[in-house]
Formats: structure tokens, sequence, C-alpha cells
């Protein structure tokens, strides 16, 4: 079954000025399907792609049997604008404040010193679960674990790719020390030093981090704050340049949580396979969204050209240094490279981990943290909401972040300064490009709650800008 291009192109217009106009506010519930299809004359497979691709936009909300809902926050503010980056591959050199934010772990929380949050009931049992594990230790404490890790703990990272449309198997994944490990493996196995690789402009600083050791260089390509990397811009790119990989997070994107459409999904693949092109996908956000988990790039795979990198750490916790790499066609190698510099991964940990999914817990830890994200982020927009500053910003569906455009005359890096002498540390925008770009931009977590300390913090930015 086809769509018609253009009657979704002009329903998905429709839609969009009615929202717009405040037809529907936010959080409210837009007609059904059926009902869309009858008004308009339209097929139902019509209607689900326009309003399928106002969702990847930000626009609406898809509810597990509920329907679509005008998205919280978008009528509040607009989204930032897409970035315009250096048509050509660059060296990359990270800036000194990642680090220093690094050093004092504050890459998701404005008030780092604060640790006051109590840990929920599904960490808890996570501790106890890897406690059992321990304890259960005997001689195999004398032994490494295999190269590619817990079997069991493998085996039930398959059966969740199942359920975002990847039919996997245990032996097609590596586990890791983390992400931030398995893409540095990912670049290891597909790069030399000089090569080019695309990322997304915003994108990871990681990434960035990671292409400087590498000495690799970087060519930034345009992302939607809401529908992700410019796959017209990367395709053009490549008729130029000699790109040996692409990096990019389809499923909440950081900073913005940008979601990749499904067309656009399906055509960064096809681009891969004509440019013989690796493609590494940065999952790590992938299951966080609250109303709906997108399916991996992995799941439209047909050629072995994804590599997929996630971990538990922005889902579960950061002190949980522990993650996974596929590598399709690249898998043995980097296996090998696992090997070369990290050995193998702490038995006891991956097993109590394992347990702890096999269990139901994990699911039911999600659920409640998924929710806690959305009424976060909710309260952020409201806070945002009352700042004395005219802003734009982003409404993700998932991630542990907002993006936040300022008024072109903040400097959010000078902006940085002003904040740690009062005891507040920003994430500036700068540090997700090497470009010089997004110096008015920030990114914003509500990854903690909103307590009067925070609360207060966010509200005493406004005066330190100007």
């Amino acid at each position: 079954m086809t769509v018609d291009l253009a009657k979704y192109q002009a329903l998905e217009n429709t839609l969009r000025q009615s929202i717009e106009d405040g037809r529907w506010g936010p959080g409210e519930r837009l007609p059904s399907i059926r009902a869309l299809c009858n008004q308009y004359g339209f097929s139902k497979i019509t209607v689900q792609h326009a309003l399928q691709r106002l969702e990847a936009q930000g626009m609406v909300e898809a509810r597990e049997r509920s329907g679509f809902f005008v998205s919280r926050g978008h009528s509040e503010f607009e989204p930032p604008r897409q970035a315009t980056v250096p048509a050509e591959p660059q060296p990359v050199s990270v800036s000194q404040v990642f680090q220093d934010i690094m050093t004092r772990s504050a890459a998701f929380d404005l008030l780092p010193d604060l640790h006051s949050d109590e840990p929920p009931p599904g960490i808890i049992q996570l501790n106890r679960s890897i406690g059992r594990a321990l304890r259960r230790q005997s001689a195999s404490f004398q032994y490494y674990d295999e190269p590619a890790g817990d079997q069991e703990l493998r085996t039930q990272l398959a059966l969740r790719a199942a359920k975002r449309g990847w039919t996997a198997v245990a032996n097609q994944f590596c586990i890791t020390s983390g992400c931030q490990q398995s893409l540095f493996l990912a670049l290891m196995a597909v790069c030399q030093s000089g090569d080019v690789v695309a990322v997304e402009a915003p994108g990871f600083y990681g990434v960035l981090q990671l292409l400087e050791q590498l000495d690799l260089k970087v060519l930034e390509i345009p992302a939607s704050p809401t529908s992700g990397m410019d796959i017209q811009a990367l395709e053009k790119s490549l008729q130029v340049w000699d790109i040996k990989a692409c990096v990019v997070s389809p499923s909440f994107a950081t900073p913005t949580g940008a979601v990749m459409p499904s067309e656009d999904r399906r055509r960064l693949l096809e681009l891969a396979a004509r440019h013989d092109l690796a493609i590494i996908e940065d999952d790590i956000y992938g299951e966080s969204g609250w109303f709906n988990t997108p399916d991996s790039l992995k799941a439209i795979d047909d050629h072995d050209r994804v590599i997929h990198c996630s971990s538990f750490s922005k889902v579960l916790s950061r002190d949980l240094r522990l993650g996974w790499v596929s590598g399709g066609r690249w898998h043995r190698n980097i296996l090998q490279l696992k090997l070369t510099s990290q050995l193998a991964s702490s038995r006891f940990l991956q097993q109590g981990v394992a347990s702890f999914i096999s269990e139901g817990g994990y699911a039911s830890y999600l659920r409640r943290y998924r929710q806690s994200l959305r009424l976060q982020r909710d309260y952020l927009l409201d806070l945002l909401g009352d700042w004395p500053v005219p802003l734009k910003a982003t409404a993700p569906q998932g991630g542990l972040a907002l993006w936040v455009e300022l008024p072109p005359e903040v400097d959010t890096l000078s902006l940085y300064a002003k904040t740690l002498k009062e005891g507040i540390v920003i994430t500036p925008g700068s540090l997700f490009s090497v470009s010089g770009k997004f110096s008015n931009c920030l990114r914003i977590s509500f990854a903690h709650p909103w307590n009067e300390a925070r609360t207060d913090a966010l509200q005493r930015l406004p005066a330190l800008m100007f």
C-alpha cells in the first residue's frame, strides 16, 4: 500500500496550522484517525503518515491506546532554528569547558553538589540484584569473563531489541564499559587517522572528544531540532567528500531530543549502501521516550552497515558503566579491539543487571522513570515560560534535556563563568559543535526533580545573561 505524497503533506500542513492557530491546545487530544479520515476524505494510511510526521517534528505526541495529543509546551515556544555549518571537514579541538563540566559531574545537573535526590525503588531493586550476583561468586572470581560479555545479559539485550523491531541474537552483542567505549570501538573499527566522519550539528560533545582523540576530521551536517540530521545535506556532502562513517542519534538526539522520521532513516541506509558508509547509531536515549519507543536503525539494517551503540547509563544509572555494541559486518574486529582495550567486563555486575531485566524490574522501573521525565520536562517548560527573556525551545518526548536558543547577544560560554561563581553549572551550546555556532544556546536537563534549590538556580540565570 502506498501513501499519496501530495495528500499526506496537505493534511500535515492543515493539522499543523490548526495547532498553531490554537484549535487544539497543549495536551489536548486530536480527533481519532477514523474521524480525520471521514472529515478530510483521506485513507487511514495517509492520515497516519501525516500524524507520524507531525510527531517527528514534536508537534504531537502518540499515546498508547489513546491517540494523538498536541505536544506539551509547543504553543509556548517556537523550536530553535536549524543550524548552518561549515561545508568542509575540519580538525577537532574539544573545549576545556567540557572537561570542567565532567570533572564537576555536572553534565545533567545545574547543582551537582546537591546530591539530595532519593534513589527510586527500581534502583534499590537493581542494587539487590547486583548484590545477590556478587554473593553467588565462587571460583569464577579467579577467571576473566569472555570477551563478548555475559551470555545471559546479551540474551536479555536481544529480547529487548526485538521490542523495537530488531530480531537480534545474543552473539550480535558485545558488552562494554559504557556507550562512550562502544562509540570509541566503532570508530576505531571503521576509521583510520585523518578520515572524515559526519556528525549532527548540534551533536553529542562526547563524539567530538573521540574524534579528536583518534585524529579524525569532522564534517558537521545540519540537524533539525525536531527531526534530526538533514539527510539531503548529508547526501550532498557525500558527493564531495570521502566520508568513512556517520555518527547519528535517530531517537531523542542530544542536545535537542529530535527523532528522525522513518523515511529519513531509510534514506540514510540507502546512502550508506551507495557510498560504502558505516553508520554508527548512538541509541543511548532510545528507551527513554514516554509515549513511544522508536525502532532502532538496526531494525531496517539489511546490509549490516549499522553499528549499534548504547548503554544503561542514561535511563538507569550514570554510575553503572555497562554498555554494549553490535558491530554488524565489523563485529569481529570490534571484539578484537575490545580485547586490546578492556580485556573483560565485571561478571557479577552483568549477571546482576541481567537478573534485574529478566525478573521484570527494569521494565517496571522504566515505566515509572519515563513518567517522571515527562513531568520534569513539563515543569521545566513552565519555568522557562516565566523567563523575562525571549527564547525558543524544543519540547522533546524523550531523552533527558531540551535545547534552548536565546537572543543573539547572549554568549552562554561567558555565562558559564558567571554562573560558576553562583554555584550553578550550565552546559553552553558551543560545546555541541566545532564550528563556533550555537554560542547563544543552552542544553538544559530535566533528569533531576525540580526541587526548590534547582528551581531557584534556573530562575536566577536570566539576571546573569546581560
